[in-house]
């Protein structure tokens, strides 16, 4: 039997993300491009996500695009709700998982799932930056220091400082205030992260926190804020190193599902000729 590929494409608000798979199970290639919905990123991530295989778009049996942007991806041959396919990633790294928490460029949520990867349940906040990817860029920005670079400072704090407010632009100006002090960036960026902790852990209580926690998204890949979230729920938290491709990753998986039972039908109507 020929191996059937699969392409899941996910269009966020700040960042564009692509899985291939082969044959529902094996993850040949991801790719990310840091640039969102309306922007150059879905063509990028194309090319991206080929570039070290031996594949090209002809060869995906099936295309799904989820996210934000999603309907503006004029290559899928089906859009899913990113919700869906958050479950479905989260479901196929850690079968166990029962709470997803995801925090991602514009929103952040908290996903409820029962048996067999099902969405049962979830709670989302879009009406704010705070608690956001986009809020740690702001952040970053205001301390002069890559995004990348959170993770270390928050190593290296000694405390937290105290940060009161849950709006981004509140919260900046706490941290300008912190900065003008002489406080040092490590215990600003720790004090950050528990803010964030602090609203995103509250999503995840409103829908019930069960074992096995999932933190996906890009702001996953950030130690500092899995330290702070374990701390403010209580519970340990799994990540992994597909954690900011999570929802390609389940669209690709869908799209595969999708494509088994295309060829499952076709199967059936020509054995019935």
């Amino acid at each position: 039997m020929d191996d059937l590929y699969t392409l899941g494409v996910d269009v966020g608000s700040t960042a564009t993300k692509a899985v291939i798979l082969k044959n529902g199970k094996d993850i040949v290639s991801t790719a990310v491009i840091g640039v969102g919905a309306g922007t150059s990123g879905p063509k990028r991530v194309m090319e991206e996500v080929f570039k070290d295989t031996d594949l090209t778009s002809d060869d995906m049996g099936f295309t799904m695009a989820t996210g934000y942007g999603r309907k503006t991806f004029e290559l899928a041959d089906y859009q899913m709700s990113e919700l869906t396919c958050h479950a479905k990633g989260a479901y196929f790294l850690f079968p166990s998982v029962k709470t997803i928490i995801d925090i991602g460029g514009q929103d952040s949520k908290a996903l409820s799932i029962g048996d067999n990867g099902i969405l049962d349940n979830f709670v989302m906040n879009d009406k704010c930056a705070a608690g956001t990817g986009k809020f740690l860029d702001v952040i970053a920005d205001r301390l002069e220091v890559d995004l990348e670079d959170l993770e270390k400072l928050d190593a290296q704090a000694d405390q937290a400082v105290e940060i009161s407010s849950t709006c981004t632009v509140f919260a900046e100006s706490e941290v300008i205030s912190q900065l003008s002090k002489g406080t040092n960036k490590p215990n600003i960026v720790k004090g950050i992260h528990n803010a964030i902790a602090s609203r995103v852990g509250a999503l995840a209580k409103r829908v019930g926190i069960k074992d096995d926690v999932v933190f996906t998204g890009g702001v996953a890949l950030n130690d500092g804020m899995k330290r702070a979230l374990e701390e403010n729920i209580g519970h340990e938290i799994k990540t992994s190193e597909y954690s900011q491709v999570v929802g390609a990753l389940g669209a690709a998986l869908l799209a595969y599902q999708k494509l088994e039972n295309t060829k499952k039908r076709e199967m059936a109507m020509n054995a019935n000729k």
